[in-house]
């Protein structure tokens, strides 16, 4: 019996490892541009030694005013998987469940399916335990400032009126 056990999971954790970076796969390309701008800011830190794969997305918002601009909004979660970091041919590495997820938040401009650098792309992850409400909050609103600034979505949506 405790073999069939070790024998299904096993099985369930090479199921999970070869389908690690479908969720990925799955997501618009405007949001593959988003968690990839994510995973290099964490690449970027001295403290992180893991291999850090998309996980799943929380929330997504698309906002589509016009001229091939877009405005794109992607809450989600980043999974540390037992690859260092730096691992090439990640589809090999297997999601750790021994550390927290990395809670991110990602908004940014598009123009013709690349990202703008003005307004500047904003980046924000964290530690999923660490992660307030006060964080979720500064968010969205940072998101939401960033969105209107350039006066796009509410100028081309108002239709005026006599």
């Amino acid at each position: 019996m405790a073999a069939l056990l070790l024998l299904l999971l096993s099985i369930g954790a090479l199921f999970f490892s070869s389908n690690s970076q479908e969720a990925y796969n799955n997501l618009p390309e405007t949001f593959r541009k988003g968690v990839d701008l994510a995973l290099e800011k964490i690449n970027s830190h001295a403290g992180i030694h893991h291999h850090f794969l998309f996980f799943r997305s929380i929330r997504k918002s698309d906002i589509e005013p016009g001229f091939d601009v877009r405005y794109i909004y992607h809450h989600f979660y980043l999974k540390a998987t037992r690859c260092q970091k730096g691992t090439d041919g990640s589809k090999a590495c297997q999601f750790r469940n021994d550390r927290p997820l990395i809670d991110c938040a990602v908004c940014y401009k598009t123009f013709g399916g690349e990202i703008e650098q003005e307004p500047k792309p904003y980046v924000h992850c964290i530690h999923k335990p660490a992660l307030t409400e006060e964080m979720k909050v500064d968010r969205v609103e940072h998101c939401n400032r960033m969105g209107y600034s350039s006066g796009a979505p509410t100028l081309l949506a108002s239709t005026g009126t006599e």
